[in-house]
């Protein structure tokens, strides 16, 4: 088993050492980067190896222990490997996250007894082409975002949909979203949630100057194109706000379903709406359900 943790958390510190002694305990064993066993108190049988793609290499799980960003950093080894990821929320929402630090004990006793499931989520291939050449590819688990860079001028783009254009506007930007990514930027952009099992593409605009600069939900086959204008100032791409290239004028970025999902650990047969209403403690008192 692979842990992955947040070492910068006094919170990650003390679970990982947790989650090692219980699984040491079970005869499980266990493998950390040798950068972070420096910030973990772990015994010497646990083993360290240095960061590359085959660091899951006869690994059955991942564990990561941490917030919104350390779940995305894991998801980059998990797709790499094919090695499911399995979550503990330690932040603050933690949609990719299975379970919380106080099911530590939970967690240890699936792992060890085998007891979860796989389910795939998908992600979406990003290319940008500049004067017809492609300079950069990359790929997004929640989203990737075409943004401005300066912060006192918007950014002209021009959107597209599988060849077509859609829609010419200035603002702060555009994110194009998976499902998985619709309750992360894009939900803070203004867009819609959208359920796991459902296979879509998103286009959110970010603080757009225009009559028509909607959200919009497309087949999961579409490809989406968001061209920056010449005679804008050049933006920037984020890829789940981890990875970052600087879009010059003129730049284009198409982004597709990608070819490659991330395979997640489940523990729970809660519905996704359990989910949501959980993580946003969003207000259901007096909901009295259909009749019986």
């Amino acid at each position: 088993m692979f842990l992955l943790a947040h070492t910068g958390r006094p919170a990650a510190i003390r679970s990982a050492e947790l989650v090692v002694q219980g699984l040491l305990r079970s005869g499980i064993g266990v493998r950390v980067l040798a950068a972070e066993a420096e910030d973990l108190p772990l015994p010497p049988s646990v083993e360290r190896v240095e960061a590359g793609r085959d660091v899951l290499d006869g690994c059955e799980l991942l564990v990561v222990l941490g917030g919104d960003g350390t779940l995305l950093r894991g998801a980059e080894f998990s797709r790499i490997s094919g090695v499911p990821m399995l979550g503990v929320n330690l932040g603050r929402v933690g949609f990719l996250a299975e379970a919380e630090r106080d099911d530590l004990d939970k967690v240890v006793d699936r792992v060890v007894t085998r007891q979860y499931e796989v389910e795939e989520r998908m992600t979406i291939d990003v290319l940008v082409r500049n004067d017809g050449h492609i300079v950069h590819t990359d790929w997004a688990l929640n989203e990737a975002s075409v943004e401005k860079a300066a912060r006192e001028r918007l950014l002209e783009v021009v959107t597209e949909v599988d060849g077509r254009p859609v829609s010419r506007f200035g603002g702060d930007g555009v994110v194009c979203a998976t499902p998985t990514g619709s309750t992360a930027y894009a939900f803070s952009a203004g867009g819609p949630v959208v359920w796991p099992e459902v296979e879509a593409l998103l286009m959110v605009p970010i603080s757009a100057h225009a009559l028509f600069a909607k959200p919009l939900v497309t087949t999961p086959d579409s490809v989406l194109a968001v061209e920056v204008q010449p005679q804008t100032p050049h933006g920037v791409l984020w890829c789940d706000g981890r990875r970052t290239v600087e879009l010059p004028a003129g730049a284009r970025v198409e982004v597709r379903r990608g070819a490659v999902p991330v395979r997640l650990a489940r523990l729970h047969h809660a519905s996704f709406t359990d989910r949501l209403v959980a993580k946003f403690a969003l207000p259901v008192a007096g909901w009295r359900g259909a009749p019986h």
